[in-house]
């Protein structure tokens, strides 16, 4: 199943035809700590990504999305790239999970959670 998968899912982001280009034009620039592995064509100008698992944009750390869509030249294994201390690690897009982000006053937010009981909005008073 798994081969079969490969060579026609395209949901998994990676198919015969992603294989066959990365192969023909494609060459390895690094990998990143979630495994994924970024390429590059022989000129520099396209960049493109195989993810080790799913098929998520939010996968890419914040330093390979800046070589990714050309922000910075020089790829994160080639230079010495810290962390700012203000980012904070990649997460996955959360949207249609338990741990989805919920405004306090959602009625989406899990009743167990104290909810504010002040108004939403300030009303106009006359003077």
């Amino acid at each position: 199943m798994a081969l079969f998968t490969e060579l026609f899912a395209w949901w998994t982001g990676n198919t015969i035809g992603t294989r066959l280009w990365t192969w023909r034009y494609g060459k390895k620039v690094g990998t990143d700590e979630d495994g994924n592995t970024y390429y590059q064509d022989k000129t520099g100008e396209r960049r493109w990504v195989v993810y080790k698992k799913g098929w998520e944009a939010t996968q890419v750390p914040a330093a390979w999305h800046g070589w990714m869509h050309h922000v910075v030249d020089v790829p994160p294994t080639e230079e010495d790239y810290h962390a700012k201390p203000w980012q904070k690690p990649s997460r996955p897009n959360m949207t249609g999970t338990p741990e989805a982000y919920h405004p306090p006053g959602s009625t989406l937010r899990p009743l167990d959670e104290p909810r504010p009981a002040t108004r939403a909005y300030e009303p106009w008073q006359p003077s």
